[in-house]
């Protein structure tokens, strides 16, 4: 019998990849978009769902379980980018961020959680970032939300793990996806302090998602994690330098480390 899988943000980019990469192995996939209707060339079914509307949570899953009577995998891809000095952000959309990334993703958790446990079984991977590893400049709120998912899934595993439901992490480096077109930029603003070094590090943001990999590699390393017995807590994947960046700030002195990212980014 084929597994099910929950895709959240299945309408493009990695989730989109992710879906129709699954699907072609034998899977029975479904996606969530915001506006499903939108999307009438999906390959697999696309539900109604806003990870930051509770509501339409409960109400995806059930739509599920109503058709499938089980759901083996949850794929929390949904997600939101988010640029600017951290000086100059609303507080409406630091706050809307962590809603997407954070809160939205431990909302649908909740809620497919209980037939998991009936089941006895089940695997749920969050998709998280390579930048939730550091506190990257002018995308600190960004590292921040994805950081945070990243400590709560460690605390989840070990709270299911008489379940028999297994939860992991994958962070992606960039992958050539439509992110940038979707993430909240702080505006550039004339009078700003910031105006030259936020500038400059956008146009870099922005080239590194133009040059990014192609996000059919997120979906097989998502194929593997579903395949391995017990999964590890975190997988990363994406270009060598940038997973190579999370060793260099685990064995490098702060401020080095520091040092280099300011390099980067030519601050």
């Amino acid at each position: 019998m084929s597994k099910v899988v929950l895709i959240t943000g299945g309408s493009s980019g990695i989730g989109k990849s992710i879906g129709e990469f699954l699907k072609a192995k034998g899977f029975v996939v479904y996606g969530t978009s915001r506006n499903p209707e939108n999307y009438t060339n999906s390959e697999f079914p696309l539900v109604a769902l806003d990870v930051t509307k509770i509501e339409t949570i409960a109400t995806c899953i059930n739509q599920v379980l109503e058709k499938e009577d089980k759901i083996d995998v949850l794929v929390n891809n949904a997600g939101a980018g988010i640029t600017g000095p951290l000086e100059e952000i609303p507080d409406v959309e630091i706050k809307r961020n962590f809603e997407t990334n954070l809160f939205g993703p431990i909302n649908v958790i909740k809620a497919v959680l209980p037939s998991m446990r009936k089941q006895k079984s089940g695997l749920i991977i969050n998709i998280t970032s390579i930048a939730g590893y550091m506190g990257l400049p002018y995308r600190g709120i960004y590292s921040a939300s994805k950081g945070a998912l990243e400590l709560v899934t460690e605390a989840f595993r070990m709270e299911l793990k008489t379940f028999g439901v297994h939860m992991t992490n994958l962070a992606p480096g960039d992958f050539a996806t439509n992110i940038a077109a979707g993430r909240y930029h702080a505006p550039v603003l004339e009078e700003s302090p910031y105006k030259k070094t936020y500038g400059d590090t956008l146009d870099t943001m922005d080239a590194h998602v133009d040059s990014g990999g192609n996000p059919m590699e997120v979906a097989e390393v998502i194929l593997k994690i579903i395949n391995t017995k017990n999964p590890k807590v975190h997988y990363k994947v994406g270009a060598f330098m940038q997973k190579f960046s999370i060793v260099l700030k685990r064995i490098l002195p702060d401020k080095v480390y520091e040092r280099l990212l300011m390099n980067h980014y030519k601050l």
